[in-house]
């Protein structure tokens, strides 16, 4: 079924006068045409609203923010296929910081030599934010030591909001600081990470962010694992709420449409995905 757009609440911008050179008209879009209007940038597109009549404005603006997930799922999966940042591992397991054993192992940080992917990653995590969190929901943006800390900045500036980082414990000498940065008595703050496994180390950041006043309950990471149990659960126990853009089953849908492994690699990465914990038991890691 066609969806109606009423162009008149699109924000001024390339698409706006593309899509709707008469603005008190209206459109009618194919649902294709509609996700990629999902997946432009949030400047361009901030106050747009896709109804279908007989559902409802409601009803259309949760399939239009779906619609936006798997889109950007798949691009930030496929970017970081494209950068190599991705690594496949069944016959040798990685041990990770959060002491879980992994066949996959992902190094968010090669973004940051890569200014055309990292730019496209950023539009999509400030279009996740605002949908999930609100547009007006933060009034600064902090990274957590250190992976966190470019990340934030990027973030930050899409966003139009000041920066700050949360170092893992104070630093030894002078202010004996343990965030940087300008931050203040009830600052609604986002935490900003490059991923997050079990997301235990979240709360450490979080914490610090509260004890020095502010408020703190939304995380941000554009990659999360998604497969250790309760993870999402146990943050919300500290009422933080985890946003990300793409998880191991999203890498591993495109890694394999793509045959960016082979077979063998990415059979062994389903096993994991099929039983995670068992997995880690096995060779050597945690499993409680």
């Amino acid at each position: 079924m066609p969806f109606q757009i009423d162009v008149a609440l699109f924000a001024s911008g390339p698409a706006a006068r593309k899509f709707a050179p008469d603005i008190a008209g209206h459109l009618i879009l194919t649902s294709r045409t509609a996700a990629f209007l999902c997946a432009l940038r949030p400047k361009t597109l901030r106050r747009a609203q896709i109804f279908d009549p007989e559902k409802g404005i409601a009803a259309m603006t949760n399939e239009t923010s779906t619609a936006h997930c798997s889109y950007a799922a798949k691009t930030v999966a496929k970017i970081l296929l494209d950068i190599g940042a991705v690594n496949f591992r069944p016959e040798e397991a990685y041990i990770l910081t959060s002491g879980w054993a992994s066949p996959v192992y992902i190094d968010c940080r090669k973004l940051i030599s890569f200014p055309r992917a990292r730019r496209k990653v950023m539009e999509l995590a400030a279009r996740q934010v605002s949908d999930k969190a609100g547009y007006e929901a933060f009034d600064a943006v902090a990274g957590g030591e250190t992976a966190g800390i470019p990340y934030s900045a990027w973030l930050a500036d899409v966003l139009d909001l000041p920066m700050q980082y949360v170092r893992k414990k104070p630093k030894g000498f002078g202010r004996k600081a343990r965030i940087e940065g300008d931050i203040h008595e009830g600052q609604r703050v986002l935490l900003v990470e490059d991923l997050a496994t079990d997301g235990a180390s979240k709360v450490n950041f979080v914490n610090a962010i509260r004890e020095a006043g502010a408020e703190c309950r939304h995380a941000f990471v554009v990659f999360f694992y998604g497969v250790f149990p309760n993870a999402l659960e146990e943050l919300k126990k500290d009422d933080i709420e985890l946003h990300y853009l793409a998880t191991w089953a999203d890498i591993l849908a495109v890694a394999e449409e793509g045959k960016y492994f082979p077979k063998e690699a990415i059979e062994g990465v389903r096993a994991f995905l099929a039983d995670p914990i068992g997995w880690s038991k096995a060779h050597g890691g945690k499993h409680d």
